[in-house]
């Protein structure tokens, strides 16, 4: 067993793949422009799956790189085509790189025969196939057929019980995690079972009902919960305060209460004591900071005040582990962004300062990015709803696959 509440599972140094035909299954769902030529926006995916292709390359695998992209209505579609990938992958590449139209089929079969070790071919997106979400097991089987040896790296997409993430390891006896995959259960599956005291997590975004398990799971574990992002207003509402025209959710008052009754109000789990509130929802708008007790009528909360920075700082610069999910504020909004690069910085100097430090979830990481912090973080997870499905503390379909 592995130090991590994970059943036992190779990765790809346990595995011989020289002169192999190895199915690297990664996360290439990269952002493209809206318009042709389509062109990629955002490269951190591809980077992050380069240390396992490289390693594959340089041992003599036969390498086979397949992905989805966007959600294609099951049948090729221009704009979510991999070729852009296969276009920045060729120019970063030293090593012979090739396309095939299709992800099955004799075409594709007679070019990865035709793999030298340490060559690759990329596969068109598997999603032009209904069989790879609806995980049909004859289309699993076309793909394990082009090859002897399995490997995930795709943790972005380890919650989805696909053809190409569960089915295909029915049919090839030999499977192992990337090193993406690999880091990202050993952070993640780290926080649940072994963190290091004090233990907090941050939890923000704009609403409770995508959250609520997360919170409700790592309260059993966390010594404080902090809250922030617009779910806090129903927490407040749920104390009875008035929180004006705030984004609330009323149907998760109910949720929200009794966890505030067993762990509010100096427990462990911890609102904002204060809030900018802004006139209209635009950063132009007018705008100041209030106490939580005298949000205005008809007035918004948009970001975090300034005393329950200082708070929330306080809390994490004596913490020794940190996960953070979601923003303290509408962040996209310069005057409304406050709060959440604090947050960012008070996490960097926790990391300084020897903490562990986990963020994940699709926003916080832009946050971090966007801030010029996400190399001061010990982990930046790639899988938003994985990492969050992770953190309720399901079990990944994708994880489970390798295990077995």
């Amino acid at each position: 067993m592995n130090p991590r509440n994970l059943g036992s599972y190779l990765t790809i140094d346990d595995i011989d793949v020289t002169n192999k035909r190895v199915f690297l299954r990664v996360d290439f769902n990269v952002p493209l422009t809206k318009e042709a030529p389509f062109t990629i926006t955002d490269t951190t995916r591809i980077r992050a799956a380069a240390p396992t292709m490289s390693a594959l390359i340089k041992r003599g695998a036969r390498l086979i790189v397949a992905s989805h992209l966007g959600r294609p209505k099951a049948a090729p579609e221009p704009k979510y085509s991999l070729l852009p990938v296969y276009e920045h992958l060729k120019e970063k590449m030293t090593t012979p790189l090739s396309f095939a139209s299709d992800c099955i089929g004799p075409e594709v079969e007679s070019k990865v025969n035709a793999l030298k070790p340490g060559e690759t071919l990329l596969l068109e997106n598997l999603r032009f196939h209904a069989e790879e979400e609806k995980n049909d097991p004859a289309f699993a089987q076309s793909l394990a057929k082009l090859a002897d040896v399995y490997v995930d790296d795709a943790f972005g997409a380890a919650h989805r019980a696909h053809a190409s993430i569960e089915g295909i390891t029915h049919f090839l006896p030999i499977k192992a995690a990337g090193y993406l995959m690999d880091k990202e259960l050993k952070f993640l599956g780290g926080l649940l079972t072994n963190p290091a005291h004090p233990f907090i997590a941050i939890i923000g975004g704009a609403k409770i009902s995508g959250k609520i398990d997360v919170i409700q799971n790592l309260l059993q574990k966390a010594d404080k919960v902090l809250i922030g992002g617009g779910m806090t207003y129903t927490f407040l509402k749920a104390e009875g305060k008035e929180i004006g025209k705030s984004l609330v959710e009323d149907d998760k008052i109910d949720v929200a209460l009794p966890l505030l009754k067993k762990e509010g109000a100096g427990g462990r789990l911890m609102l904002p004591i204060d809030s900018v509130v802004a006139r209209e929802f635009k950063n132009d708008s007018e705008y100041k900071t209030v106490s939580v007790d005298q949000i205005p009528k008809d007035w918004q909360g948009v970001d975090i005040g300034s005393e329950t920075i200082k708070l929330f700082t306080q809390e994490i610069e004596r913490a020794k582990t940190i996960v953070w999910n979601g923003p303290m504020g509408v962040f996209e909004m310069p005057n409304f962004a406050t709060g959440t690069l604090a947050i960012a910085e008070a996490m960097a100097r926790a990391t300084a300062n020897g903490a562990t430090t986990v963020v994940g979830g699709g926003d916080s990481v832009a946050a971090i990015e966007q801030a010029g912090l996400a190399d001061k973080m010990s982990h930046v997870s790639t899988g938003g709803g994985a990492s969050l499905e992770f953190l309720e503390g399901k079990t990944l379909p994708g994880v489970k696959a390798l295990e077995e």
